[in-house]
């Protein structure tokens, strides 16, 4: 037993040997020297990037279109301060006043009747039974019988609900509910002064200051 141990072990030694003499060599690949010299297309140099950065930070007073505006004020009284201050700068300017939508409210009315004696029989009807209304004298609507302006849809249509029970058939106006500001056109030939800096420094004294691009035309003129 001794014997045939000691021969499978040299047999196993033996195909051992064999084995690593039969494996393939393997070869290791390196990579060519011309690839390390191959210019790189996607780099970016670092004065273009700065470049670039440049433009998209440019002043948007230099590339926006239509007439600089500025202010935004409730008040007349800031916008003059301010008119005042940019001739000071040698800054040409002037004041207008713009009209915006702030809200709609809502007109519950009666048609006007096909007089005006009319609209006054059925006025003295409404006010007899303790209902507020007013006759409107100008507009579309004169002779028609006004029965309040309420800031909520809801209570419109509720005022109208009522009237219908008592045989009145009223009706509900939207009207834009319009708020004004007060704002200084930079003049066109001025506007190459006012950089980034003295609108900074305008900012800084009135924190309230607001400026935006907007068509030149088509804003009411203070006068």
């Amino acid at each position: 037993m001794r014997w045939l141990f000691l021969l499978l072990v040299l047999l196993n030694v033996f195909f051992w040997i064999q084995h690593q003499y039969q494996s393939p060599v393997r070869v290791k690949e390196i990579t060519p020297l011309d690839s390390y010299n191959r210019p790189q297309q996607n780099i970016t140099l670092l004065s273009e990037s700065s470049a670039r950065e440049r433009r998209s930070s440019a002043s948007p007073l230099a590339t926006e279109n239509g007439c600089l505006f500025l202010g935004g004020f409730d008040d007349r009284p800031p916008a003059e301060a301010l008119e005042q201050r940019l001739l000071s700068l040698d800054v040409q300017s002037e004041i207008q006043e713009v009209d915006t939508a702030s809200g709609v409210d809502y007109w519950v009315y009666l048609p006007p009747l096909a007089s005006r004696q009319a609209s006054l029989r059925q006025l003295r009807e409404l006010q007899s039974r303790n209902i507020d209304s007013y006759i409107i004298t100008v507009g579309d609507l004169a002779n028609g019988i006004s029965l309040g302006i309420f800031s909520r849809k809801d209570s419109a249509e509720g005022v109208v609900a009522r009237l219908r029970e008592v045989d009145y058939a009223a009706l509900v106006r939207e009207l834009p509910r319009m708020h004004r500001k007060y704002w200084v056109r930079v003049g066109a030939a001025s506007r190459g002064q006012l950089d980034d800096a003295m609108l900074q420094g305008l900012k800084n004294d009135m924190p309230e200051l607001q400026h935006r691009q907007m068509p030149c035309a088509g804003v009411a003129t203070s006068e």
